[in-house]
């Protein structure tokens, strides 16, 4: 043996020797310590006996009238029930202005004023801006004194036609006598007809003047921009003193009293959208409101394999918010109302890639297999699985096994 081993060994005997003297010198104390917590138990012991009766009636009665047994995991439950339901999906649409657009110019003039601003508000009728019109007001005038000259035409040739028609009839009574002037008989009947035509072309030119003059009194009432409709004003595209030609935009105005819904549906759930259905839109106060489908476009995006449909939106009092473009998330029907058999979607627990619930049945919560449908507002369909009234955990499930004992204390709903 080394040198080394040896005082490896006497470390060793030194250190268990000094741990023997140790547990000599405190023995009485260890003994003390050791009967005093056997006392405690057997009193601990002793107390559960006294309640001994109680205990044992929780473990073999089993649950409470409410379902809750007296040991076990506290969960919440609810039950498997059967509800009419319509089925819908929500889908992002917006206002849109059923009229709206760019107020023009409807002949090359100068802007006299401009009468309104963005923002403004006005009706139908109502003047916007006003065009030089005094070329016009001279033009109305001369036109006006054209008309009045061709009638002044026509006056006269109806006077002269009368006092030709007078000589015609005097020389036709002298036709049986040997003084008839048939020579001057004859020279007044081509007068009578030539008076007939002048009077004609004559009131042709009435007819071509007075048109002429209504040209003009149109052009003239042109240099005043009317509001087509109520609406607002969203934009002014010119300035006073600019000079605009014919179809040039004056403003652009929208008129947000008349608004209806647009929203894109995809085509696979458009077909349950006819004219008149009714659907639920919600706008950004969080309020629900009613609308109509009033169009389906028959006409589907090749890019996004969507349709547009048209609804009219029924408010019971009309928001002062409302805005053209602004977004509403609408509530689209995929189905007709029908009874399905729901669970609580909290009562779903996925295991190895499944859809399962744990059922209680007997104060125990027993995991279950279920084929599920699709998901409508807080519940989901249940297919296959479960029943009508079967009791399902809803809180607390992630800590339970197949089979583990369970305590609750009424539904999660009713």
């Amino acid at each position: 043996m080394s040198r080394g081993h040896v005082y490896l060994f006497a470390v060793v005997a030194a250190w268990a020797g000094g741990a023997m003297m140790w547990g000599l010198a405190n023995l009485p104390a260890l003994v003390s310590t050791a009967v005093a917590q056997d006392s405690g138990d057997d009193a601990r012991n002793s107390s559960n006996d006294s309640d001994g009766s109680t205990s044992s009636t929780r473990e073999k009665g089993g649950k409470n009238r409410k379902g809750g047994s007296g040991g076990g995991t506290l969960v919440q439950v609810d039950k498997v029930r059967s509800v009419p339901m319509v089925q819908t999906i929500p889908v992002v649409g917006r206002l849109i202005a059923v009229r709206s657009g760019m107020v023009a110019a409807r002949i090359d003039a100068p802007v006299a004023e401009m009468k309104v601003d963005i923002g403004d508000s006005v009706k139908k009728g109502q003047i916007l801006a006003l065009l030089a019109d005094e070329r016009l007001k001279l033009d109305r005038d001369q036109k006006a004194a054209e008309l009045a000259a061709v009638q002044a035409a026509v006056n006269t040739a109806r006077s002269r036609l009368k006092l030709a028609e007078q000589e015609l009839r005097r020389y036709g009574e002298l036709q049986e006598s040997s003084a008839f002037p048939k020579a001057r008989y004859e020279d007044k009947q081509v007068e009578v007809n030539r008076l007939r035509t002048e009077i004609n072309e004559a009131k042709a030119n009435v007819q071509k003047a007075r048109a002429n003059l209504g040209l003009t009194e149109t052009l003239l009432a042109y240099s005043r921009i009317l509001a087509p409709y109520d609406g607002t004003i969203t934009r002014r595209h010119t300035e006073m003193g600019a000079f605009v030609k014919e179809g040039e935009a004056i403003y652009t105005m929208v008129s947000d009293r008349n608004l209806e819904i647009e929203v894109d549906v995809p085509g696979n759930r458009a077909g349950a959208l006819k004219p008149g259905s009714a659907c639920v839109f919600e706008l950004g106060d969080g309020k629900a409101y009613d609308a109509v489908v009033r169009a389906v476009v028959p006409q589907e995006d090749l890019r996004t394999r969507t349709r547009t449909v048209r609804l009219t939106p029924r408010f019971g009092e009309r928001p002062d918010t409302l805005a053209a473009n602004q977004s509403v998330t609408v509530r689209i029907p995929i189905g007709g109302g029908r009874d399905i058999l729901s669970v609580h979607k909290d009562a779903l627990v996925p295991t190895r890639g499944q859809p399962t619930v744990f059922v209680v049945n007997d104060s125990r919560a027993h995991l279950r297999t279920v084929l599920v449908g699709e998901a409508v507002g807080g519940r989901i369909e249940v297919l296959d699985g479960l029943k009508p009234g079967d009791v399902v955990v809803v809180r607390g499930n992630e800590r339970l096994r197949d089979g583990s004992r369970v305590r609750f204390n009424g539904m999660l709903t009713q």
